[in-house]
């Protein structure tokens, strides 16, 4: 869907509400609907395309993975179980 389809859907569950003339688990659901719009369309405010230049500008600098260069017998070994002191 498209940022104006997401408005339009809001605004249908705003008018919704706006009547006072649905049932309380009707009210209740448009009010879900609605909260979950605006926590979607805060999202893709938040967002920027693909395409954009501050994108391109980052792409290269990601995570990678490395290999290791410690030698496995200089490691040190670590407890497989922390032990959990309970108040007496």
């Amino acid at each position: 869907m498209t940022r104006e389809q997401l408005q339009e859907v809001r605004e249908w569950a705003t008018a919704k509400l706006a009547t006072r003339e649905e049932p309380p688990w009707a009210w209740y659901q448009y009010m879900k609907l609605r909260e979950t719009l605006d926590a979607i369309l805060d999202g893709v405010a938040a967002t920027k395309p693909l395409g954009s230049p501050e994108v391109a500008l980052h792409s290269g600098a990601g995570l990678r993975l490395v290999a290791s260069t410690d030698r496995q017998e200089t490691v040190r070994p670590h407890r497989a179980v922390t032990p959990i002191r309970l108040p007496t």
